[in-house]
């Protein structure tokens, strides 16, 4: 089933751009395995770096996909149950401080990481295609089931560039 980027919302744009794969379940395999070669190369002493004053470090950054990945999916489970109530945002800035990304290793964060992945895919793949184009608003805004696979996916991606660029680099 593929995605018309003209149905999602301005904000997630950027995400779902940055997604080659034209199946959100591939591009949420995909996404997932890129994620966890990307932590496992990470040294244990660069787990609480950041690369600028106020910046999250890596692991509240990685704790922050984590966060996100499970909001976007109980939205798509409630949509795809055919929910019709509007769901809340959420402020990922007062969330970090409380997911105790400090007290999780690099490993134990990479470990959940996968398992949350799997979950996701578990969840997607139970869904029918009508269930995938059910609508629900979240945060003012409305979404389809399968945007927010997709979303989750492009999201990753975004904050794995992220990491790569600005806080993996030769200067960091």
């Amino acid at each position: 089933m593929l995605l018309n980027l003209e149905t999602i919302p301005h904000f997630y744009k950027n995400y779902v751009k940055q997604i080659d794969e034209p199946d959100m379940l591939q591009a949420l395999r995909i996404s997932g395995h890129r994620m966890s070669e990307l932590i496992h190369s990470i040294p244990s002493s660069k787990a609480d770096f950041a690369y600028a004053q106020g910046k999250w470090t890596i692991r509240e950054l990685l704790c922050h996909i984590m966060d996100a990945e499970r909001i976007f999916c109980y939205r798509a489970l409630r949509f795809a149950r055919n929910d019709k109530t509007p769901l809340s945002g959420f402020e990922e800035n007062d969330y970090a401080p409380q997911a105790n990304a400090s007290g999780r290793s690099l490993q134990k964060i990479a470990t959940e990481m996968a398992n949350l992945r799997s979950a996701t895919i578990d969840l997607f793949e139970s869904f029918t295609p009508e269930m995938l184009n059910r609508k629900g608003t979240a945060n003012k805004n409305e979404l389809s089931v399968i945007a927010l696979g997709f979303i989750i996916s492009g999201h990753e991606t975004h904050h794995r560039k992220i990491l790569m660029e600005r806080y993996l680099t030769e200067k960091a």
